[in-house]
């Protein structure tokens, strides 16, 4: 299961300026990313600049994570302060489809940002959550993987919710 260590969102002005958008947009597109598993990652962005700080597995991992992050709209440069840590052997742990599908919808439930979002499990399949849905927040998005990410068995997180913000 990919852990992550991320920045609170707080409020929903958060995503009210362009670096806290690019930020949530940034942490979105790496948290979805096949082949980048993180175990600790804060993305930072000050005047369009983006900031990796983190670990991962391997160097090929830290050089897809930047190209990722650089392809975000509004990014104008990358660090990638990543570093490379190689995960030790560790127990996957295994649960059906089916109960990580229950899991993943109880912590929606209980979540006050995401149980109204629009945001919804479409499947599992060995391990892999995909989410699906409309919602008019990225905090919401953004708060939906890390919830689903965070459940035990989860081994990624999918998406193709769509970020329709409401004028």
């Amino acid at each position: 299961m990919t852990a992550l260590v991320m920045m609170c969102v707080v409020g929903s002005s958060f995503a009210d300026t362009p670096d806290a958008w690019v930020t949530m947009k940034t942490k979105v597109s790496l948290m979805t990313t096949d082949g980048i598993h993180t175990s600790a990652l804060n993305v930072d962005t000050v005047n369009g600049v983006v900031t990796l700080h983190g670990k991962v597995p391997t160097e090929a991992e830290k050089m897809k994570a930047g190209d990722v992050a650089r392809r975000i709209d509004g990014v104008k440069d990358v660090k990638n302060l990543l570093q490379v840590v190689p995960k030790s052997e560790r127990a996957m742990v295994n649960r059906s489809d089916e109960e990580i599908k229950k899991s993943v919808e109880a912590a929606f439930a209980a979540n006050r940002r995401v149980h109204n979002s629009g945001i919804k499990v479409a499947s599992v399949d060995k391990g892999v959550v995909l989410l699906s849905g409309k919602t008019d927040s990225l905090e919401a998005h953004l708060e939906s993987v890390q919830v689903a990410d965070a459940v035990r068995g989860v081994r990624r997180v999918s998406t193709e919710v769509e970020v329709v913000p409401s004028h």
